[in-house]
């Protein structure tokens, strides 16, 4: 489509707003100019995963494509075109000088900085700021479930989403009988359910361009890339890994969602839906994905049953709604708690997934690989070690949103900062996620074979986590031991261990700390 040299209106489209039903979109008007642009200040921010950046830009061309088949005016600006501007206001700027509109709009952006850079905006045009409509819960609405600085149960406000769209709802009261069935499912993967596992739904999307662009203006990114991209980068994608998830995972979603295995080619997805990169670049809509998964489970005849779709359901409808709110209303202030003051630096396997400890030489090597790992292995494995050796919160928030393919601020922040790491004090999690070997052990098969023995504690050949997670306990009984969550913890601490045995493992871990970089 030829451009005119004078719209009426810019539209900015952001790189997770390619929401193809917005509003906006329902009419072409040749007075309307849509904006999609690859701006080097986003992929500079933070060091991200090349997949991350190829997955981005991919979607972006797609819905840049989409929308100009579909009748309307757009602009596409690769780095090429963008790399000489340093920010978005400049671009804007560029572009408003280039097509003379009178007005600017955008949708509210999910992340604070942008949300605060674009509410500055000064560009000589009247600016608008519009809703995303992407959300079950609208932008305007967030303070009437949250307030700042005060800690919401997400149990009690998953409740409240249920009752207010109806979602597994009966006559009032939840179907089934309970509001979640986590007694029934979280189960261990063992040798004769290996077989099972479904083979993931990969798509083939062609990265070459993107990846010599990459490499044309020096962006730094980590991880592996293949020159296709496995992530779905389009609405028909994204709905075919949906249907795809409903037809193979769903079944037995919930049953294993927190399992852990390196013992099938499969291990990487598992069960998972892995839709959270398409849902938060908008090519899905959280309502979408919820009444898909609901009419799969209608439609099953049984083989899904009420605990596998309450699982994912509560995923979408309450966790995702939930972290949305308690970053936005505690927000900017959120980004620099550190309850516990870590100040630990992040080690070097971090980046190349080199570690002995077989655990995290899994999970961190996924994650490398795929840009993905799910929520267990992101909490109880990665995240559970930054809280026990007491990483910097900043540097574990730049690599958790670094590394992952669905990870914007929004939901990446509370995740990390709040659940994983306790930064908050407790706005989020009622206690950290803290655990020994143990849990990993009961969880998965990664301790087979690990260098390190899971039942060892102070002996040469002891798993790390077990003194890391004795030594967290001890240094912070004056922040935690009044919590009643952790009352087992430290009576177990101060009660079965004799003061000879607890030195020990003190001993220990302070080696450990102390050789983090080698583990």
């Amino acid at each position: 489509m030829r451009l005119s040299k004078q719209y009426q209106t810019l539209r900015l489209i952001l790189g997770d707003q390619l929401n193809s039903n917005h509003s906006w979109f329902k009419q072409q008007d040749a007075r309307i100019l849509y904006v999609l642009a690859e701006m080097p200040s986003e992929v500079g921010y933070t060091k991200h995963h090349v997949q991350k950046v190829c997955a981005f830009f991919l979607a972006m061309q797609a819905f840049a494509e989409h929308l100009e088949q579909s009748g309307h005016h757009v602009v596409w600006l690769t780095l090429d075109e963008t790399h000489l501007h340093a920010t978005i206001e400049d671009c804007l700027a560029a572009l408003i000088k280039r097509f003379k509109p009178s007005a600017l709009e955008y949708q509210q952006p999910d992340e604070y900085r942008l949300s605060a850079a674009l509410s500055s905006l000064d560009v000589g045009v009247s600016v608008t700021r519009c809703e995303s409509e992407h959300f079950i819960l609208p932008f305007s609405e967030l303070t009437t479930y949250f307030s700042p600085k005060k800690s919401h149960l997400m149990e009690s406000f998953y409740r409240k989403m249920r009752q207010k769209t109806q979602y597994l709802m009966e006559n009032q009261k939840p179907i089934g009988g309970k509001w979640n069935f986590d007694a029934q499912n979280r189960q261990k993967i063992t040798v004769k359910d290996l077989p099972g596992i479904p083979k993931p739904l990969c798509f083939e999307n062609d990265a070459t361009e993107v990846l010599k662009r990459l490499k044309r203006h020096n962006v730094e990114t980590f991880g592996q890339a293949d020159e296709y991209l496995r992530w779905p980068v389009t609405s028909q994608q994204a709905i075919e890994l949906l249907d795809y998830f409903c037809e193979q995972g769903l079944p037995r979603f919930g049953q294993f969602q927190d399992a852990m295995t390196n013992q099938s080619e499969y291990a990487w997805s598992l069960y998972h839906s892995r839709v959270s990169f398409a849902l938060n670049a908008k090519l899905l809509s959280p309502k979408e994905v919820i009444e898909t998964a609901l009419q799969a489970y209608e439609q099953s005849s049984g083989m899904i049953s009420i605990a596998q779709i309450e699982g994912f359901v509560r995923q979408i409808l309450g966790w995702r709604e939930y972290i949305r709110g308690m970053y936005w209303v505690n927000m900017p202030e959120y980004q620099s708690l550190n309850f516990f003051n870590a100040q630990r630096a992040l080690p070097e396997y971090f980046w190349t997934g080199q570690t002995k400890m077989a655990c995290m030489n899994a999970c961190l090597g996924q994650s490398l690989e795929t840009s993905y790992a799910h929520h267990i292995q992101r909490l109880m494995v990665i995240g559970n070690f930054c809280l026990l050796a007491g990483i910097d919160p900043d540097q574990v928030d730049a690599w958790y949103l670094g590394v992952y393919i669905d990870a914007i601020e929004w939901v990446e922040m509370p995740n990390t900062r709040g659940m994983s790491q306790f930064s908050d004090g407790g706005l989020i999690a009622t206690k950290p996620y803290c655990a020994s070997g143990s849990y990993i052990n009961k969880m998965s098969d990664y301790c087979k074979g690990c260098a390190y023995n899971v039942k060892e504690k102070t002996s040469d050949d002891a798993c790390p986590f077990n003194a890391l997670y004795w030594h967290f306990i001890d240094r912070n009984s004056e922040q935690l031991s009044k919590n009643p969550r952790m009352g087992m913890s430290y009576r177990t601490w101060n009660h079965r261990f004799d003061q000879q045995q607890r030195a020990a493992i003190l001993k220990k871990a302070q080696i450990h700390l102390v050789q983090l970089e080698n583990l």
